[in-house]
């Protein structure tokens, strides 16, 4: 039977080692915050400079937007 201070070591150990993941946790999840941020970040600034150069294509037909039709649609579009 373990004594009270074996006891109590192994409590103030699993204590430290919930603390270190939780800290481990954190760290990890401010880590992953931060390269989302970044990357939408980088994404806004390289819109920007696509928007700036490029003129907004508008398209002539709302209709041709260059997807292909499934069969039965084109069937109902000829008859």
């Amino acid at each position: 039977m373990p004594t009270s201070t074996e006891l109590r070591q192994n409590a103030e150990a699993k204590f430290k080692k919930r603390e270190l993941q939780r800290l481990d946790g954190c760290a990890a999840m401010a880590e992953y915050e931060a390269a989302s941020r970044a990357t939408t970040e980088k994404t806004e600034r390289l819109r920007a400079l696509r928007l700036s150069r490029d003129p907004v294509a508008v398209p002539a037909d709302t209709k041709s937007s260059g997807k292909r039709q499934s069969k039965t649609r084109k069937r109902a579009a000829a008859a």
